[in-house]
């Protein structure tokens, strides 16, 4: 079977994690924490990083929140007004904060936190 091609069993795999992530946030809807000012189920933050995350900034927060919907530095730069390197500034800054060993980490958290489930 090649890469590009269509595997039912992994689209079926997948398909139940979304649910199963759904159904979490569904039940923590009540428990919600504070990322500069976008709320998010405390089921999608991991416990070793909740004190980090309080420590975040709101432009820090709206940088966050760009890379976990995957934009570019680029984009996030234009969007908040800002230079990529100040971009860069804060991501570095989030990875000291949350203890990260790099912005790879910060963008697989950032997706965890933000992507959206639907």
């Amino acid at each position: 079977m090649s890469d590009d091609a269509f595997d039912p069993a992994e689209e079926a795999r997948l398909r139940e994690l979304m649910r199963l992530l759904r159904k979490a946030d569904a039940v923590a809807a009540e428990e919600e924490e504070l990322i500069g000012e976008f709320r998010i189920p405390k089921s999608r933050i991991p416990a070793r990083h909740i004190d980090g995350i309080q420590t975040l900034t709101r432009t820090e927060a709206a940088v966050l929140r760009f890379l976990g919907w995957g934009r570019a530095n680029a984009d996030i730069a234009t969007l908040l007004v800002i230079s990529e390197n100040t971009v860069r500034v804060h991501l570095n800054n989030m990875c000291r904060k949350l203890e990260l060993d790099g912005v790879r980490e910060l963008i697989a958290l950032a997706g965890v936190l933000f992507h959206p489930l639907n």
